[in-house]
């Protein structure tokens, strides 16, 4: 249940060190997938963790990896996969805060880079690698100048993304670089594990090795539909052929009110054309806003999302590119401009806000050709 009693980090066996570090970040007691899963992680298991949006996921595996770093500091001593390259610099950033006492050096292997500089990074021996399949698989079968073959942890973050088939060539070139399991620890973890667990289990487990599984939402069917109870979710209907104005309508309802005008806001669309369109009209009609898709250059993906975070603009314009493991505070508001068709893609949008406890806002316009999908 998520209402039950919370441990203390004391409790559950963290050391001072690292209590001091979360604490000066805000973090004053262990959410609740933080209490379930660090101590299994502390025992050495392998551990699968699925919990709603917003619940503190990248400390439950950063930390039991920090605390082992601290006792035997060598090389690269961990690699964490995430499916997208804004995602894996924010774990490198939160990596980075609260292993500060250790002088941890970190590298991040994503995309947008130029291949050869970025290929020296891994070279150099960071502690933690943060990579997206596809870049590190083509650095693994393109150089030798680095080796993954003594890490004690493997991290999957958003897990069931990665192992839903799209990224299953550039894993398998990843674990075959990999010790064999029974000589690391695997964490995986998502907000909706459910259709992909069964996959997970059998890439963790080796013979007489079961896994740490915890689910916050309980086994029950609704597991992969739950939303946090801070989250208002709302729909608007409207005809097809004036979509676009009742979407610009409900923006400018929100921002010319006296709650709306210091709140962010992401939109999700469809595609890549759609996202780079709205945020140009929406720009144009008096409410500056920036677009996240994948057709942009890394530098400008990064400093899109960049402007936002610091309010530079209110408004994110993205398409699912940003709906996995984003954590900006103060987002208030998720716009999805159409109804997704697959169940946890709503609940990773609307994840984008409602997060650490907070309220939060989720309107999605619907129209005559999306009620079935509703």
């Amino acid at each position: 249940m998520e209402d039950e009693e919370l441990l203390s980090f004391e409790e559950i066996g963290i050391k001072s060190w690292l209590i001091r570090q979360c604490r000066g970040m805000g973090v004053n007691r262990p959410t609740l997938v933080q209490s379930k899963c660090i101590p299994a992680a502390l025992k050495g298991c392998d551990v699968i963790g699925c919990s709603k949006t917003g619940s503190g996921k990248t400390l439950a595996f950063a930390i039991p990896i920090l605390q082992a770093l601290s006792e035997d500091p060598y090389g690269i001593f961990s690699l964490i996969l995430t499916p997208t390259r804004e995602l894996a610099v924010q774990i490198s950033d939160q990596f980075r805060a609260v292993g500060k006492p250790l002088n941890l050096r970190d590298c991040v292997v994503v995309g947008g880079r130029d291949m050869v500089m970025q290929g020296k990074d891994p070279s150099k021996k960071p502690h933690i690698v943060i990579a997206t399949p596809g870049r590190l698989a083509d650095h693994l079968q393109s150089c030798d100048t680095f080796s993954l073959k003594k890490i004690k942890f493997l991290v999957l973050d958003e897990a069931d993304r990665l192992v839903d088939g799209g990224f299953d060539g550039q894993l398998k070139t990843i674990f075959s670089s990999l010790p064999p399991t029974e000589q690391r620890q695997t964490f995986y973890y998502s907000a909706t594990l459910s259709d992909s667990l069964q996959k997970i289990k059998e890439l963790s487990v080796s013979k007489g090795r079961e896994p740490f599984v915890w689910q916050s939402c309980g086994d029950d069917q609704k597991s992969d539909i739950a939303t946090v109870k801070g989250l208002d979710q709302r729909y608007v209907l409207t005809p097809s052929d004036a979509k676009d104005a009742y979407l610009a309508q409900v923006v400018r309802q929100h921002y010319d009110s006296e709650d709306g005008e210091k709140d962010l806001t992401i939109i999700f669309t469809r595609t890549c054309k759609l996202c780079q369109l709205l945020a140009m009209t929406l720009t144009s009609l008096g409410y500056p806003s920036s677009a996240l898709h994948s057709m942009m250059a890394q530098k400008e993906r990064a400093l899109s999302l960049a402007k936002f975070r610091s309010s530079q603009v209110k408004i994110l314009v993205a398409t699912d590119l940003a709906s996995r493991g984003l954590d900006i505070p103060d987002v208030q508001l998720v716009l999805n401009h159409n109804v997704p068709h697959v169940t946890k893609d709503y609940i990773h949008r609307v994840g984008r806000t409602a997060r650490a406890g907070n309220q939060g806002r989720a309107i999605t316009i619907v129209t005559q050709y999306d009620i079935e999908t509703l």
